[in-house]
């Protein structure tokens, strides 16, 4: 998955239950995506928490493909900022 096919499921998810808080995703080299209340940008903006991850593992972590704790336990995503918000996540990938 690319970064606009994982922003636009995103935004699928936003469009459900909008996030009180914003939350981005830094994937590096390949971009970022910040979620703040019901959008979702293809941009490196500032946010209440920031997950580090790969463009791979982010893709895999919206296909249900890679569990989040597992993720966070191995090092394959790291959290900055507020951890509650990572916490609301999960509600975006219903």
């Amino acid at each position: 998955m690319t970064l606009t096919e994982i922003a636009e499921k995103m935004q699928r998810g936003l469009d459900r239950a909008p996030l009180s808080d914003s939350l981005k995703f830094d994937c590096g080299e390949a971009g970022a995506i910040t979620l703040d209340g019901g959008t979702a940008y293809l941009a490196d903006q500032p946010a209440d928490c920031t997950i580090r991850i790969s463009e791979d593992n982010l893709g895999k972590l919206i296909r249900g493909q890679l569990n989040p704790m597992t993720a966070f336990a191995m090092g394959k995503l790291k959290v900055s900022g507020d951890m509650s918000v990572a916490m609301k996540l999960a509600q975006l990938l219903k």
